[in-house]
């Protein structure tokens, strides 16, 4: 099924105050949900979907002071993703430091009321990502707001469906589970520079999970600062080196 997609333009928004910081790139997405009240009417009535949406942006303009809607893409319980700054954009809901990073999604569901997203939300949320893969240079990581930012969202059911690797309801984990190659034996560090297959195997893997790093065999200077990062999110060691542990978590289906 293609994506079902709202424009701006169809759901009434309004202008932004300012310029977009530009993306070409992020390691994924984050998701997320309102932290407030959601009506279960919504489900029957989209019409009430876009009221939220109108909302929502009043609330991020008027009350953040920010720009526009925060959040890229939002999903709501009819499979339909409408358009929020969209891609190639910086997404302002990720929290400060942190936008650059991801793409931000939000589910419409609340921390009361409609709580817990149905199949057509799920199937939504993952045409987003889908999207913002095609259309904005997104990576594969699907994470919740709360991964690396101290929050509830986004909320306990849609964040035990990101821990499963965020599945397509009736289908299998978007994140392929593929087997680590054998260690190959020897460190990689820096300096200084290494050269090798084993080097440009592990760099594409990495490029695979959504870290942006060159493919070219050279254990340079981007590659150790990103596998510190990758050790920090996997409370590893942080050598930025890539011993036996670092290697083998890099085929681990991430945890989400």
């Amino acid at each position: 099924m293609a994506i079902d997609l709202v424009t701006r333009r169809e759901w009434g928004a309004r202008e932004p105050r300012g310029s977009y910081g530009r993306l070409t790139s992020t390691r994924g997405a984050k998701v997320h949900y309102t932290g407030g009240q959601v009506s279960p009417d919504i489900v029957s009535d989209h019409a009430k979907c876009v009221a939220m949406m109108k909302a929502i942006q009043k609330y991020h303009m008027d009350g953040n002071g920010w720009m526009d809607i925060g959040y890229s893409m939002v999903a709501c319980p009819h499979r339909k993703v409408f358009e929020g700054r969209g891609p190639g954009r910086l997404p302002a809901a990720n929290g400060a430091g942190l936008n650059s990073d991801h793409y931000a999604v939000l589910g419409l569901v609340g921390s009361s009321g409609l709580i817990q997203p149905n199949d057509a939300m799920l199937h939504a949320i993952l045409d987003a990502v889908e999207y913002l893969r095609a259309k904005g240079g997104a990576g594969t990581e699907i994470k919740g707001h709360r991964d690396g930012y101290s929050t509830d969202c986004p909320g306990g059911p849609l964040y035990a469906w990101v821990k499963k690797g965020a599945p397509r309801p009736g289908g299998t984990p978007t994140t392929p589970t593929a087997p680590a190659p054998v260690f190959p034996g020897r460190v990689l560090r820096y300096p200084p520079i290494m050269k090798g297959e084993d080097v440009r195997t592990w760099q594409g893997q990495m490029r695979k999970r959504g870290w942006k790093l060159d493919v070219d065999g050279l254990y340079g200077e981007g590659s150790r600062e990103v596998c510190r990062a990758f050790q920090r999110e996997k409370g590893l060691s942080v050598t930025g080196t890539v011993d036996r542990a670092t290697w083998e978590a890099a085929w681990k289906k991430p945890v989400t």
